[in-house]
């Protein structure tokens, strides 16, 4: 859904409410970069779990609820070479195409200073 979304910063400081579903889940890609990118002892990739049978996902969904959690069980288990990679966004264990805005280091910047001045807690 993130592929939708847009990053809408000043939207946290004026009207919550115009922030959609799709923006949030650029917002949580955005601070998986930035951990990535601040932090590179550390893997840190962000995973779409498919349309699976859930309560938010209804028993319509397509994929086996197993295609949920196979993917980040994966990323924190494996030692596949292809799982030991970080600022990565995963589909099915393989990588996928994300928002090219998930990349602009800058916006990960003013993102994260937003964070700070809402929270009053420093990332670094």
């Amino acid at each position: 859904m993130h592929l939708d979304g847009r990053s809408k910063l000043e939207s946290f400081k004026t009207d919550v409410s115009r922030i959609t579903y799709s923006d949030s889940k650029l917002h949580v890609l955005l601070l998986c970069m930035a951990v990535a990118r601040k932090w590179p002892g550390v893997y840190a990739n962000a995973v779409d779990p498919g349309w699976v049978p859930t309560k938010m996902g209804g028993r319509g969904a397509p994929d086996a609820l197993q295609k949920g959690y196979e993917t980040q069980v994966w990323l924190a288990a494996s030692n596949e070479r292809s799982a030991k990679l970080s600022g990565r966004y995963f589909y099915h264990q393989k990588e996928s195409r994300c928002n090219p805005e998930a990349d602009d280091v800058e916006l990960q910047e003013r993102f994260l200073n937003l964070c700070r001045e809402i929270t009053g807690v420093s990332f670094d």
